[in-house]
């Protein structure tokens, strides 16, 4: 079984080491995204070994993706397994998820567990989605009880360490570039399901995801961030090809904004009735681009690769 570690680095020093170190005895592709900390002087010196890509510019995290997925296909890889430049394999874990993908082939996506940097606990956004999908609570019986599956479904996982079959690949093809960063994978498991391919956890592999000290990130209301995130949900939400009717419903969410915006011009909330403005204006701005993402991802063949 053919199995390439796809890495994408952007500034990876504080974790790059580890991460490579973790992956010794696997193909690994890895994808820079133009960084300027020495990522690339790094690993050209200590990593020989690996096929490294040096980007001109930063093309995020799908885009960077789809570069390395397109060799590994070329090199007829049976397997890509996608890594975070801040995650780390502990040992055993691609053999186990090889070995869980190779005895249930219902699954084409297939995600270890994911501790902290140092793991003693879960990673907190691994987690949000165990709970999220209800899954937490299945698992922690099961450990209890001593009857742990072998893998779990699930609808989606964050994309920190992915093992993707190259049926996958075909069927679904690669990351949408609608999505710069962030949102991507989620698409990507929208995409999946509507291919009738399966998602699954495998609690006998496992990754550590060294993000806990990055600090919370707030957004303040009506700040350019927060207009960035709409727009990353209105991303993720409508570019969801299971979505049926999309003009008549993503039309009829634009005209219940406009409701909004007069009602609250006539209580005089006029900040209130701005922020209805500016996001009406985002998803005209917007709509073409998700039609055109739509059509893609259902008539296409292995688009984006």
């Amino acid at each position: 079984m053919t199995c390439f570690i796809i890495i994408i680095t952007y500034n990876a020093m504080p974790w790059i080491q580890k991460c490579l170190d973790s992956t010794k005895g696997y193909q690994v592709i890895i994808v820079d995204n133009n960084s300027t900390d020495g990522t690339v002087a790094y690993i050209k010196e200590n990593y020989q070994e690996v096929h490294l890509s040096r980007q001109n510019k930063n093309l995020g995290f799908g885009q960077a993706n789809n570069i390395g997925i397109r060799y590994a296909i070329e090199q007829e890889a049976e397997y890509v397994f996608l890594l975070n430049q801040d995650a780390y394999l502990k040992n055993g874990c691609i053999e186990k998820l090889l070995e869980t993908q190779q005895k249930n082939q219902d699954y084409d996506v297939l995600s270890p567990i994911h501790l902290n940097g140092q793991g003693t606990h879960l990673d907190k956004g691994f987690l949000i989605y165990l709970n999220r999908y209800k899954l937490s609570s299945t698992l922690l019986f099961d450990l209890l009880s001593k009857n742990l599956s072998s893998v779990y479904s699930i609808e989606f996982v964050n994309a920190a360490g992915w093992l993707i079959t190259r049926n996958c690949l075909q069927k679904v093809g690669g990351f949408d570039p609608l999505f710069f960063h962030y949102g991507e994978d989620r698409n990507y498991c929208q995409r999946v399901r509507y291919h009738k391919l399966n998602i699954g956890i495998v609690p006998d592999a496992t990754i550590y995801h060294d993000r806990e000290n990055r600090g919370e990130y707030n957004i303040e209301k009506y700040s350019e961030a927060y207009y960035k995130e709409f727009e990353r949900y209105l991303k993720v939400d409508w570019a969801d090809i299971n979505v049926t009717n999309f003009e008549e419903k993503y039309s009829a969410r634009a005209r219940y904004l406009l409701s909004k915006q007069r009602r609250f011009v006539l209580k005089l909330q006029f900040q209130k009735a701005e922020d209805c403005q500016i996001k009406r204006k985002l998803m005209f701005q917007l709509r073409a681009d998700i039609a055109k993402s739509r059509q893609s991802n259902t008539e296409g063949q292995m688009p984006y690769i």
